[in-house]
């Protein structure tokens, strides 16, 4: 079949390099894509805005399946329109989007359903929100509402932070996503993703993963998209997937089937393994960027198939195959990124860096310049993933690879995966 894959970024070209892999799949279209994902897909000029353009490039080109990467089409309602038009389409409704494009939509659900996660409380103006941080105190967690690309949450542990971002936030720091704020109880524990499919009322769930947000080592700097991930997640053991399966997604799943809208695609449970158990922090819409990258290594069963029996609501009965061995990604990103960055700085060694056994690098932020030299166009460029029998193994194997790229204006952590490879009794860094 044909399929087109909505998308940029390092997520994107670890979906599109396992999509090619299926014999289901015919033809691979990529919109806009990126230099690595033109090595998988014929990357399309489509304006993924324009819903009517989209559905008629999917009519134009037979595309019979349509994966939505990142959130903000999602949000916006591409997956309804697409359907509309009789289109088959792996990601939830505008509605179901919610999930992750209103945090207080989310809080109300869990809230009704009885679904664990940090007390709260949501304000729509800035005076409100003051009150009840005048209150309560801190330290405490201050959330634009809306989609603000990874940047709306402060973890704020004095008052005075707190108070700065709750009047940043009215202020229109984060635009319209910002029209609410969400102030929460910081939980204790340790981070961690959950990953399953739904088909709007039937689960597969699939792996575990824990991803570094913070920029430099030893988990310092400020907070970005993810500098780097693994899988499995050595804190989400069976026993505990089985318990966030039993009082996280499965009543997610049920509740959002009650109030008419199923859920369809893969729900992200962002969580926080507290002494009570986990509770969640958040939901996506979308696989997570860069947890999506080993999650994509390490699966061995047809992407193609799991994604078509996701849209079509046919995954009863269904399960996803994963390797035993463990996956880490590296990020290397444009120096000065969260901040302001240059692009344009050529990087060469990635073909060398892919010789190493069981390593595959994943494109985000690049391009070609005239002379068909890689560049960097973004702020996350290079998610360099490697397999190993342990994730130290797959540590080692990621770094050596990463230590063959020339790129003078990149930098990336040194400690990817230091919790787990602690937790096997190794040292900290790489």
């Amino acid at each position: 079949m044909n399929i087109l894959l909505i998308g940029s970024g390092g997520r994107e070209h670890a979906l599109a390099w396992k999509l090619r892999q299926s014999p289901l799949c015919h033809t691979l279209f990529a919109a806009p894509g990126n230099a690595g994902i033109c090595e998988e897909a014929d990357c399309v000029s489509l304006d993924v805005n324009d819903f009517s353009a989209v559905a008629r490039f999917c009519k134009d080109n037979a595309v019979k399946l349509v994966a939505v990467g990142p959130e903000a089409p999602l949000v916006a309602g591409l997956a309804d329109a697409l359907r509309e038009e009789g289109i088959s389409v792996f990601g939830p409704s505008k509605f179901a989007a919610q999930l992750e494009g209103s945090k207080s939509f989310t809080k109300d659900l869990c809230a009704k359903y009885g679904i664990p996660t940090a007390a709260y409380a949501t304000f729509d103006n800035e005076a409100a929100a003051l009150a009840y941080l005048e209150q309560h105190g801190a330290p405490i967690v201050v959330k634009a509402d809306g989609l603000a690309a990874g940047k709306g949450v402060i973890v704020a542990e004095d008052a005075e932070t707190a108070e700065k971002a709750i009047r940043d936030i009215f202020g229109g720091a984060f635009g319209a996503a910002g029209a609410k704020v969400v102030l929460e109880e910081k939980m204790k524990g340790e981070e961690a993703s959950f990953f399953a499919l739904c088909d709007g009322e039937n689960i597969v769930p699939l792996a575990g993963a824990q991803d570094h947000k913070r920029a430099h080592d030893g988990d310092e700097g400020p907070n970005t998209g993810g500098m780097g991930a693994y899988t499995p997640a050595p804190v989400l053991d069976e026993a505990a997937q089985a318990r966030v399966m039993e009082r996280i997604i499965e009543p997610t799943v049920r509740a959002m089937r009650e109030v008419g809208s199923p859920y369809v695609g893969v729900l992200y449970a962002g969580l926080m393994m507290t002494d009570e158990g986990p509770k969640l922090v958040e939901y996506n819409v979308r696989f997570g960027d860069p947890e999506c990258q080993p999650l994509m290594m390490r699966l061995n069963s047809d992407l193609v198939e799991l994604m078509q029996a996701t849209a079509e609501h046919d995954l009863a009965g269904g399960s996803a195959d994963w390797s035993e061995r463990a996956a880490l990604t590296v990020v290397m990103a444009t120096k000065g990124y969260p901040g302001a960055y240059e692009k344009g700085s050529v990087i060469s060694g990635v073909e060398r860096a892919e010789e190493e056994p069981l390593v595959k690098v994943f494109h985000a932020g690049t391009a070609r310049n005239e002379a068909g030299e890689l560049i960097a166009v973004g702020g996350r460029v290079l998610n360099v993933t490697a397999l190993g029998d342990t994730i130290a193994e797959a540590q080692k194997r990621a770094y050596a690879a990463v230590e063959k790229i020339d790129w003078p204006e990149g930098f990336y952590r040194h400690d990817i995966g230091w919790r787990a490879v602690a937790r096997e009794g190794g040292e900290r860094g790489a």
